[in-house]
């Protein structure tokens, strides 16, 4: 009976992550109910991810990702979720707002008819989330990092923003005057879910779907920075919003993945806040209130004199050969990030297992440790003068951590060679951080 049991919960897993499951088996009456689908996805994405990696090997004969980039984007997938550990999503929370105050009928939960009409509504306005991102400079200061990879693979559907969720749910309010929160509560994970796969090149045509679904074909033209991809395909599970619109584009090009104007770093702080600077940097240029306003408001695009989206008169010349960023770096640091990166990522599941139990301070020191992290860990892969200092630091702090039991190894078993092999990082970098600390004396000398 259990094999069985946890064979159907697999089962039921799986079909999540490609909007397979029926009205029957995701219905609930109270929010409580609903299942954490995206949380329980985890081990999903990693397989799915890993499948990638083999097919691609197969089909291309190289890697579908450089180590460099995927970590950025799976810290970006970490930093997006951080928010969660103090607050439920925005959007469920103001949906429940409008939902007791506000609401004029309600819908039967348990009505099939409910359950698809909420279904078309999620993904309606996810669309127009999704465009306005596009359209507005302020809302794609925080959609530019989904885009700011130069790769395109399922680390990429990770990569997202810190700032999106805290503007995204105002365009789903309209629902809660009649959608009950505990069937919204399911379609807003499952079209999240559903966007993970499509971020791939390894599928290349689905034949007949493509008129309705968006698809790998359908998305890849949405990361392109080719003209003809620009502000295209919006949709997240149905591609007929586009069609209806007039923001759908075939594949046809060649695409080039990544920002019109590509930012070349690994630091994650900087891909996700970056463009928030420069917004606020580009508005100081201009004299008028009305122009400062709309550096923020119009097109990304937008310059005084044009119209509101702006041209791409500006854009780079795409000529199809385009490489990625990519520094290059030893194997021994490869090696080195990864296993930190993997103590940080085992640190980070069971900081969200055991936010309820841990105090508002813990749960901000540890939070305030991952980002630190991170950061050092992007300093390191771009090789930057200060990584030394900023890795030594941070070192210190994780061998304090685990001196108090905040942190531990995954397995009782590894406990031993993860100590030995974090305090010989924090030996390695203090000597690195001295060595350069000489170096400088001896100029100023």
């Amino acid at each position: 009976m259990a094999a069985a049991a946890g064979s159907d919960s697999v089962s039921r897993g799986l079909r999540a992550m490609f909007f397979m499951l029926t009205p029957n088996e995701s219905s609930f009456e109270k929010v409580e109910e609903v299942p954490q689908y995206v949380q329980q996805a985890t081990p999903y994405f990693v397989g799915l991810m890993l499948l990638e990696l083999a097919v691609g090997a197969l089909m291309t004969g190289s890697p579908v990702v450089t180590l460099s980039d995927g970590l950025t984007s799976l810290s970006a997938g970490m930093i997006s979720r951080l928010p969660l550990l103090v607050m439920r999503g925005c959007e469920l929370s103001a949906y429940l707002y409008v939902w007791d105050h506000f609401r004029l009928l309600e819908l039967p939960w348990d009505s099939a008819w409910t359950w698809w009409l909420t279904f078309l509504g999620v993904d309606f306005c996810y669309y127009w989330v999704h465009r306005f991102a596009h359209e507005v400079a302020i809302l794609w200061a925080a959609h530019q990092v989904h885009h700011s990879s130069e790769y395109y693979n399922l680390t990429t559907a990770l990569r997202q923003s810190l700032t999106q969720q805290f503007t995204s749910w105002i365009f789903y309010l309209p629902m809660a005057l009649a959608v009950p929160p505990s069937v919204f509560a399911v379609h807003i994970q499952l079209n999240l879910l559903y966007q993970f796969w499509i971020h791939t090149e390894v599928i290349r045509d689905l034949g007949p779907l493509e008129w309705i679904f968006n698809t790998p074909k359908h998305h890849r033209v949405h990361h392109g920075r080719n003209i003809y991809c620009i502000d295209k395909n919006y949709g997240g599970i149905l591609i007929i919003w586009d069609r209806l619109f007039g923001t759908f584009a075939a594949e046809s090009d060649k695409v080039i993945y990544g920002l019109v104007f590509p930012i070349k770093t690994f630091e994650i702080l900087y891909v996700q806040l970056h463009y928030y600077v420069y917004l606020w940097k580009r508005s100081r240029t201009y004299k008028t209130v009305s122009d400062k306003m709309s550096t923020f408001i119009k097109g990304p695009s937008w310059k005084p004199g044009k119209r509101r989206l702006g041209d791409h008169v500006d854009n780079p010349k795409v000529t199809g050969n385009e490489i990625p960023h990519g520094p290059k770096w030893s194997l021994t640091f490869q090696v080195y990030v990864g296993l930190h990166f993997l103590l940080v990522l085992w640190t980070y599941h069971k900081l969200f297992e055991s936010k309820m139990v841990l105090s508002q301070l813990t749960i901000f020191g540890m939070t305030s440790y991952v980002l630190l992290t991170l950061t050092s860990l992007g300093f390191i892969i771009e090789r930057r003068p200060s990584s030394a200092f900023l890795e030594t630091i941070r070192c210190v702090v994780m061998v304090t951590l685990m001196r108090y039991s905040y942190l531990r190894s995954p397995l009782p078993l590894l406990s031993v060679p993860t100590e030995a092999f974090v305090s010989l990082s924090l030996l390695y970098w203090a000597l690195q951080s001295f060595s350069q600390l000489l170096s400088i004396k001896k100029k100023d000398d």
